[in-house]
């Protein structure tokens, strides 16, 4: 038995990584090395915090069994030698299931606490640098206008005025955490923000300590894991938490000090309207891809939730500034439009008649409370609607506020009209009545089978399905151009046709309640041809939002295009589609704007992460040329996930990679599961993430945009050749090698994701569906789990040993100068290294042996090994490092303080997954593996 000095230094000094030193090339900076010794002892605060908390909770025993754990794996890690391996298996197959819990929950929050440290950190260094007054640097929208300086402003107001940056907030199933963990890491970053920034007495610093014990032992004993799956309208909600926690105050601050800066920058410091260029979508209530849990009633739950939420926004705003202006007619002037706004007020107390700003804000807060009563459809009488109409529209509540502003402006009080009315102004003109513009999504074989019923049905004898593409087109045009609807009220129609019509109904409706800007698009997954976009147009016409007599269309018509068949065929499908005159004219009535969406996560699963990078970049210059040859703007909207897997990676880069004229100042990127939560859960980092996207669209548009120098013919027949290679080996391994689906399923926890109540959505398509009908997200969910990682760089290795083979030395040299001066190819590159230094072929070849075949196993092991050796090789040969990460030395970091928590957690895992599959159903080895799963996801971070 230990005594308390033993347990004194216990606590203070484990529980807190003990990790291999970072390379010297990363550590060379004296400035680096003094924000690491910070983030060290923000990192060992909070360990020491949770160690002492479990020694309370659990004992000394769990807490040595903990230690021990994590030491060992650790060793096995550092060492990958047989002794520490033996250690560990002695350790893991020795731990009872209550004690396994235990382990695995102590190192989901170790590594959880860590990633809070962190995040914090990335703000204390930025507000070190903003305090020592440096330049801010790249992803600043200050940086961007000092690299633009030259441009002439004219130039400049033209971008803000046509500009479009859309962060699109959606639902996929890559969030494991619950809201009240969440919850419980804000409150914990708050209070080492407040450590941070608020000169606290002795006094206050240890009551801050207390807080923060207590809320890491209210996590310690608050439940990880969902019981029950969640539901559409709990997605919903989840995303307007991102609203009320950040996007509500941060945008219009971000448009305030844009505003600011733009003032100073413009000759003689004139105003410059800034429209409203970087706003937000989503797809959470809208997306019904495989989701049939998502239908026209959800869409109607999903805005009015969202009017919900922002017009509680307007009101609790409008009544702080009624508090704030005070202001007497007895000292100061008015203007007649605010005498009227006030006398039209409701108000009557003889305390405000001399308080016109009171009264007229009084009158507002009431129509704001009889808006959202209208819109909920609740009774309302005759004297409240007379005495506080309903707002028809987001315009009528922003005049009247304008009234209030420019009567401020004009006698005397503009720095009263500054702050909280600037920004509930611009929150208005953001979020209108609706709050995110909601797009809908369907799989185009749904359209295909609807129209196809309602065809049949209209058309006796006519058979929709065995039309050829040239008379589908011929069908769907003609009936696009007549106003008569297909679809009969006195027809019963099957479950799938009459919940498509709903929707399709619904769109329009909500529009009329919400707003046009409700509603923004309606996007067609697996578009292959022509007429799965004119079915999606035929239904838009029966819901109402096409209307063929005035040629107008209420709605983008988006098709996404996400396989490597898909993106090669992508520009023909387009020049025929816009070559169509009648599509032309709908097309018009929208500005002449075509959005196409590109879909990185299934064009990876299909041809592996080189040939989808390849054939996106290179599918968005053939449609950048086919809507240039129509007169029409293009519009890219970048499905990307949270893993380079599906597309991730640091969103300034990949906006800057993109190819010459393919943002033109108009970008929409989808923004997943636990990569949303990491970006915008907290303020600051969400304002920051939000300035990224703006910055990196100005800057390509303005600046950065791919010149003759990189669109040079070596690199593009290079990467044709690499490509190839890459395609070859990634498709012979997971589609033509015998066995590969039993190796997949067997060594990684795809199926025991199934039941871990992430998302709303199935994984596959169809019930007992292979590899082809498996979704992406579980694809590239499961493989990160296993610390292989494969969808995010197999391929790479064969395709450049092969080209070595056949070009030498003179043809790695070509890739160096890829590498150096095409911003694609650098891109590519940096997001191989991110993959491979998070994976680890020992832990790696732990889950190998789950697999029940031995020579299965072996086989198909060896050869991702051989892969993932010739990648790294590849990699270094590349970019001439030794290290991987050597020139990310803040990710670097990052890995070294977060992955000592999670080995030992993999390790966990494998011996978990062996007991449950070999038969012990005891409730708490499955509930174990789910809490590995989800501090395995916690820790990596972008897994998804």
């Amino acid at each position: 038995m230990q005594n308390a000095a033993d347990r004194e230094l216990m606590v203070n000094s484990p529980m807190t990584p003990n990790p291999t030193p970072l390379p010297s090339s990363a550590m060379n900076s004296p400035k680096l090395k003094d924000q690491e010794a910070l983030l060290r002892e923000d990192i060992r605060l909070l360990g020491r915090l949770l160690g002492e908390t479990i020694l309370e909770c659990e004992g000394v025993a769990a807490f040595e069994l903990i230690e021990n754990v994590r030491q060992t794996a650790l060793r096995f890690h550092r060492e990958g030698n047989p002794v520490a391996d033996n250690e560990l298996k002695a350790i893991l197959g020795g731990l009872s299931d209550p004690n396994a819990n235990q382990v695995v929950r102590a190192l989901s929050y170790f590594s959880l606490l860590a990633n809070i440290a962190e995040d914090h950190h990335q703000l204390r260094c930025a507000l070190m640098d903003a305090e020592a007054g440096a330049v801010p640097g790249p992803g600043s929208i200050s940086f961007a206008l000092e690299q633009a300086a030259a441009t002439p402003d004219a130039e400049l107001e033209a971008f803000f005025r046509s500009a479009l940056v859309m962060p699109v907030l959606t639902a996929h199933p890559t969030e494991v955490q619950r809201k009240t963990i969440r919850e419980g890491q804000m409150e914990i970053a708050q209070l080492l923000d407040q450590r941070e920034r608020v000169r606290l007495t002795p006094q206050e610093r240890a009551e801050n300590e207390e807080m923060l014990r207590r809320t890491i032992l209210r996590l310690w004993q608050s439940r990880v894991l969902r019981f029950s799956r969640l539901t559409v309208r709990d997605e919903v909600m989840n995303g307007i938490s991102y609203f009320d926690q950040t996007f509500r105050s941060e945008l219009p601050r971000f448009y305030a000090d844009l505003e600011d800066q733009l003032r100073a920058r413009l000759t003689q410091g004139r105003a410059f309207a800034l429209p409203c260029f970087l706003r937000l979508g989503s797809w959470i209530g809208g997306d019904r891809d495989g989701n049939p849990f998502v239908n026209a009633a959800t869409l109607w739950e999903t805005l009015h939730l969202q009017s919900t939420a922002v017009l509680d926004h307007y009101l609790s705003e409008v009544r702080a500034l009624g508090a704030e202006l005070s202001l007497s007619t007895r000292l100061i002037e008015i203007s007649p439009e605010l005498a009227a706004l006030s006398a039209r007020s409701p108000d009557t107390s003889p305390h405000r008649e001399d308080e016109p700003y009171r009264r007229a804000l009084i009158g507002i807060a009431s129509r704001l409370a009889t808006t959202a009563r209208t819109l909920a459809m609740e009774p309302i009488s005759d004297a409240e609607a007379k005495s506080a109409p309903a707002y028809a529209n987001a315009a009528a509540l922003r005049s009247d506020l304008d009234c209030i502003n420019d009567s401020l402006v004009a006698h005397g009080s503009p720095r009263l009209a500054e702050g909280r009315l600037r920004h509930l102004r611009r929150a208005v003109d953001l979020f209108g009545l609706h709050l995110a513009t909601l797009d809908l999504r369907q799989n185009s074989a749904i359209h295909e089978q609807v129209v196809a019923e309602l065809v049949r049905i209209a058309r006796p004898g006519v058979d929709y399905l065995t039309m050829d593409e040239e008379g589908r087109i011929a069908l769907l045009s003609e009936e696009l151009n007549t106003a008569r609807p297909l679809a009969s009220p006195f027809v019963r129609y099957s479950e799938t046709t009459c919940e498509e019509l709903e929707t399709a109904r619904a769109m329009g409706e909500v529009q009329v309640r919400y707003g046009r800007a409700a509603v923004g698009g309606y996007i067609v997954s697996k578009c292959a041809e022509v007429s799965d976009l004119l079915e999606a147009a035929l239904l838009a016409r029966e819901g109402g939002v096409l209307r063929p007599q005035s040629g107008e269309l209420d709605l983008d018509l988006i098709p996404l295009f996400e396989t490597i068949e898909d993106l090669r065929a992508c520009g023909a499908v387009m020049d025929r589609l816009l070559g169509l005159p009648l599509y032309r004219r709908l097309l018009d009535s929208r500005g002449g704007v075509q959005e196409v969406m590109l879909g990185y996560s299934d064009s990876n699963k299909d041809g592996g992460f080189v040939t989808s990078g390849w054939e996106l970049y290179k599918a968005q210059n053939v449609l950048i040329e086919t809507c240039a040859r129509h007169g029409v703007r293009l519009r890219l909207f970048h499905g990307r996930g949270g893993t380079v897997g599906r597309g991730g990676g640091p969103s300034y880069d990949a906006i800057l990679a993109q190819p010459a004229g393919s943002v033109a100042g108009q970008i929409r990127i989808t923004e997943q599961g636990e990569v949303a939560a990491s970006k915008y859960a907290r303020p600051e980092s969400g304002r920051r993430n939000l300035e990224i996207l703006a910055a990196a669209t100005l800057e390509n548009t303005l600046l950065h945009g791919e010149d003759g120098t990189t669109q040079r013919n070596d690199f593009f027949q290079a990467m044709e050749i690499l490509s190839a290679t890459a395609f070859a080996a990634y498709r012979n391994l997971v589609y033509e090698t015998a066995g590969f689906e039993q190796y997949f399923r067997e060594s990684t926890v795809i199926g025991e994701i199934g039941s871990l109540h992430i998302g709303s959505r199935p994984a596959s398509r169809k019930v007992g569906g292979g590899i082809e009908e498996l979704r992406a997200i579980p694809w590239v969910f499961s493989w990160s789990q296993c610390r292989l990682a494969l969808p995010g760089w197999f391929g790479f290795g064969a395709a450049v040993q092969t080209w070595q083979k056949s070009h030498g030395e003179t043809g790695i040299a070509l890739l160096r100068e890829m590498y150096r001066e095409w911003p694609f190819f650098r891109t590519q590159i940096s997001n191989i290294d991110m993959v491979l230094a998070k994976t680890d072929i020992a832990i790696a070849g732990r889950y190998a042996k789950l697999v029940s075949d031995p020579q299965l196993r072996e086989a198909i092991f060896c050869r991702l090994r051989g892969e993932w050796e010739a990648s790294v090789t590849a990699l270094r040969a590349i970019t001439g490092e030794s290290e991987f990460l050597q020139s990310n030395p803040s990710l670097a970091s990052s890995i070294r303080h977060r992955f000592p928590y999670l080995d030992p957690l993999n390790h966990l895992q494998v011996e978990l997954l062996r007991r449950y599959r070999a038969g012990d159903g005891d409730v708490q080895v499955k509930r174990a593996i789910h809490l590995t799963i989800n501090g395995i996801a916690a820790t990596l971070r972008n897994s998804g």
